[in-house]
């Protein structure tokens, strides 16, 4: 009850403001988390040391005010896409090689697109569905409040972006073998069970990668890309997907997972303010061998 009250008379009203009220917004929320509420300070900025040893404490503490101005506009893009125009949504994240998907549906071949929690994911799954052949198909954790989570999924998908639910994810696959479909993984998650993660590392700390895009590339042999998202400017976006892998069924474990790492990795290098450090990513441990 309390969720659909909050929705109705805050969220909602909220996607329904210009741009510019939604920025004006998103400033002021950026002293209410960082200098009031503190939201979780101490795990981005342990997050930034771990990761930039190398970096002084002025810098990183320069990178965590950043991060912290974009997390509040991703907060107001997020609620955005719950009242945007289809023209609107495609001029805010616009695709830029269709050709490439092209290529592959002239073969008839669906693919895996890796992704991770960087810039506004949420605007380019939700976008780039109207920029190309293959039926978008988004990887979710569904959330725990039902009427939020059915509210969220009503948003993500009103232009055509299909989402599956983790849970749901195998037999989905088995059973819409001949859809043509591009699937979206975050593959910069926590892996839940650690033991049968792919252990490599990253931003120079042991981590575990989910291998869930990797076992599904290699079963089918849909080829692999990595779906890069890069800001252009305040609330505009560019969507670009580049190859990592065109034959996942003759790769070894492992290799797909520490492509799409080694990408990942140094997008985050080159501007690390966009990335999501909010997230406990290394909660797990690499698990002690027998």
């Amino acid at each position: 009850m309390l969720a659909r009250f909050f929705f109705s008379i805050f969220i909602k009203p909220l996607s329904y403001l210009p741009w510019s009220v939604l920025y004006f917004f998103s400033d002021s929320l950026y002293f209410l988390v960082y200098y009031g509420l503190r939201y979780r300070r101490k795990v981005v900025y342990n997050n930034l040391k771990n990761s930039f040893p190398q970096k002084e404490k002025t810098r990183l503490i320069a990178i965590e005010k950043e991060f912290y101005h974009h997390f509040c506009d991703l907060l107001v893009e997020s609620i955005k896409i719950f009242n945007i125009s289809k023209g609107e949504l495609i001029k805010r994240c616009r695709l830029v090689n269709p050709s490439l998907l092209k290529q592959y549906a002239q073969k008839n071949k669906s693919v895996i697109i890796y992704a991770g929690h960087y810039n506004n994911w949420e605007l380019a799954a939700t976008a780039c569905n109207l920029q190309m052949p293959h039926q978008t198909v988004v990887i979710y954790a569904p959330l725990k409040n039902k009427f939020i989570d059915r509210q969220v999924q009503e948003s993500r998908t009103k232009y055509g972006t299909v989402m599956w639910p983790m849970r749901q994810v195998k037999v989905n696959f088995e059973q819409q073998k001949t859809l043509l479909k591009a699937v979206l993984f975050a593959g910069d998650q926590s892996p839940t069970i650690a033991r049968s993660a792919y252990w490599t590392s990253f931003l120079n700390q042991d981590t575990g990668v989910m291998i869930g895009a990797e076992k599904y590339a290699k079963k089918y042999d849909y080829p692999v890309l990595f779906g890069k998202i890069s800001k252009i400017k305040r609330g505009y976006y560019q969507f670009e997907f580049i190859p990592l892998e065109n034959n996942p069924s003759s790769t070894k474990f492992g290799e797909i997972s520490e492509k799409y790492t080694r990408i990942l990795e140094s997008v985050i290098v080159e501007t690390p303010q966009y990335w999501l450090w909010s997230h406990r990513r290394w909660k797990k441990k690499r698990p002690k061998k027998n």
